[in-house]
C-alpha cells in the first residue's frame, strides 16, 4: 500500500454521523444525548419533502417524516478527509474492512482503486439522507408521487433514490454553514464508488465522482422571496463539487465544473432533489417570516367568518379544519379551475365530448376540472402570510398570491432529464397558462 499525500494536501470536507432516534421532528445524535438538549438548542435549519403537504399520508413517524429539523450536536460527529491510498483492487476489501475508519473508495480499473480516508472534525455535524432504514441515516425518505403519496417499504426496491443518497455538513460555529455532498456513509462508514460510476482525478490530484442518478440542486436567485427567481439546477459532487447537469441522469460523463459563482452552500429556499423526492432547505432566519400554523388557522377562521356562498345553492361554505384532510366536508367550496369560480359540490354539468371528465361553470360557461378546494397546511412553504386567495391547478391547494406565483415558476426534475413545476403541497404537475388560479367567491369576500 503506497501513501500519496497528508491531512494537509486535502482541503475538501466530508463527514461522519453517529445515528441517533429523534422525537419529533428533530435530529439528535444518539438518544442517550438527547436530553443534554434545552430550549436554546442551536437549530441549522430544516428540510422540507415536496408533496406531502404537512405529514406523510401514513403519518409521522421516526426518521421517516416530511419535515425534520436538523439541530446541533452535543458532541461533533464530523469527519474530514485524511490521507489518500493507491491500491490494487483486490487488497480494497481488506483496506475497507476498519469499520472505525471512514474512507471513500473509487475504484478506477480492476487493478487499481483509490481510497480517501477520513479523521475525526470537531468543528462539524453532519446528518445523513437516503432511502435506507439503516442507523446512519437520519432523514429515511421515500419516491414522493403526485397526490402526496409515497412507496411503502416493500416498494423500496424500485426506489430511484439512492439507500444513502447524500450528506449535509454543518459548521458548529456562527453562521452555522451548511453544505451539501452527494452520496452517505454506509453501515462500514464508506462510500464506494464501483468501476462503471462517474468519476475522474481533478487538477489538484485528487479524486471526485457523481452517485448513480445524481444529487441535483438549485439556490433561487434572490432568496425565498416573492422577488426571487428560479436558479439554475447544478449537479453535486462525493466532493461537494458543483458540475453542469449530465446529458440524462445516470449518463456516465458528467457536465461542466462550475466555478467560483456557484457552491454547494445551502441557503433559504434551496432544492436539493433526489431523483424520486426534492427536499426544501429553509434556515433558521428564512423559517421566521413564513407564517406559523396558527397564522395558517387564523386565517382559515377568518376566510369561513366571512361567509361564502355557492352562487347556485346560495348554502354557506367553509374550509375544513387543517387536521382534516382527505376527507371531503359537505360545506367544502370547490373551484372550477379554469375560471376560478368557487361553488359547493353538485353533480351536474358534465361535458360529454370531453368524457365527463369536465364540468361546465354555470356562471361563465367555460369547461374544465372541478375540483375541492384544500388549504395548504405546509406552513413552511409559505412565502407569506397573506389571504389564501389563490389555488393551484388542477389541483385546488389554496395559499396566497405569492406562494403560487413563486412556485409556478419553479421547475423541478422529472424522470431522467425532464423538469416541470408542480403544487408543492401535493407534486401534482401543474396546468393551465399559469399554473393557478385566482379564486372568485360569492359574496363579501369577493
Amino acid at each position: 500500500m503506497v501513501l500519496e499525500g497528508s491531512p494537509e494536501a486535502v482541503s475538501s470536507q466530508s463527514l461522519d454521523l453517529r445515528r441517533s432516534c429523534p422525537k419529533g421532528s428533530r435530529i439528535f445524535p444518539s438518544a442517550g444525548e438527547g436530553s443534554l438538549l434545552h430550549k436554546e438548542a442551536v437549530k441549522y435549519g430544516e428540510l422540507i419533502v415536496l408533496g406531502y403537504n404537512g405529514s406523510l399520508a401514513s403519518g409521522d413517524k421516526g426518521r421517516r417524516r416530511s419535515r425534520i429539523a436538523l439541530f446541533k450536536r452535543p458532541k461533533a460527529n464530523g469527519v474530514k478527509p485524511d490521507v489518500i491510498h493507491h491500491i490494487s483492487t483486490p487488497l480494497v476489501s481488506k483496506a475497507l474492512s476498519n469499520k472505525g475508519q471512514h474512507s471513500i473508495s473509487y475504484t478506477l480499473s480492476r487493478s487499481h482503486s483509490v481510497i480517501v480516508e477520513y479523521t475525526h472534525d470537531r468543528d462539524t455535524d453532519m446528518f445523513q439522507i437516503g432511502r435506507s432504514t439503516e442507523n446512519m441515516i437520519d432523514f429515511v425518505v421515500t419516491d414522493t408521487a403526485p397526490g402526496g403519496s409515497c412507496a411503502s417499504e416493500g416498494q423500496s426496491a424500485q426506489s430511484t433514490i439512492s439507500r444513502y443518497a447524500c450528506r449535509i455538513i454543518c459548521e458548529r460555529s456562527p453562521p452555522y454553514t451548511a453544505r451539501i455532498y452527494a452520496a452517505g456513509f454506509d453501515s462500514s462508514r464508506n462510500i464506494f464508488l464501483g468501476e462503471r460510476a462517474a468519476k475522474w482525478r481533478m487538477p489538484d490530484g485528487l479524486m471526485d465522482g457523481l452517485t448513480t442518478n445524481g444529487v441535483l440542486v438549485m439556490h433561487p436567485t434572490g432568496g425565498f422571496s416573492e422577488d426571487s427567481a428560479p436558479g439554475v439546477w447544478r449537479e453535486i459532487s462525493v466532493c461537494g463539487n458543483v458540475y453542469a447537469l449530465r446529458d440524462s441522469r445516470s449518463a456516465q460523463q458528467r457536465g461542466k465544473l462550475v466555478r467560483e459563482t456557484e457552491s454547494n452552500m445551502l441557503q433559504d429556499g434551496s432544492l436539493i432533489d433526489l431523483c424520486g423526492a426534492t427536499l426544501l432547505w429553509r434556515t433558521t432566519a428564512g423559517l421566521l417570516l413564513t407564517p406559523t400554523l396558527k397564522q395558517l388557522e387564523a386565517l382559515r377562521q377568518e376566510t369561513n367568518a366571512a361567509r361564502p356562498q355557492c352562487p347556485v345553492g346560495f348554502n354557506t361554505l367553509a374550509f375544513p379544519s387543517l387536521a382534516q384532510r382527505g376527507v371531503v366536508d359537505k360545506q367544502q367550496p370547490w373551484v372550477y379551475v379554469n375560471c376560478g369560480h368557487v361553488h359547493g359540490y353538485h353533480n351536474w354539468g358534465f361535458r360529454k365530448e370531453k368524457g365527463g371528465l369536465e364540468r361546465e361553470c354555470p356562471m361563465c360557461r367555460r369547461a374544465g376540472p372541478y375540483v375541492p378546494l384544500w388549504l395548504g397546511c405546509e406552513a413552511g412553504l409559505y412565502l407569506d402570510a397573506g389571504q389564501p386567495t389563490h389555488a393551484f391547478c388542477p389541483c385546488g391547494h389554496v395559499c396566497s398570491q405569492k406562494t403560487v406565483q413563486y412556485w409556478a415558476q419553479i421547475p423541478l426534475p422529472h424522470g431522467t432529464h425532464a423538469f416541470h413545476a408542480a403544487c408543492p403541497f401535493c407534486g401534482t404537475w401543474l396546468t393551465g397558462e399559469r399554473g393557478f388560479v385566482r379564486l372568485i367567491f360569492q359574496g363579501p369576500m369577493d
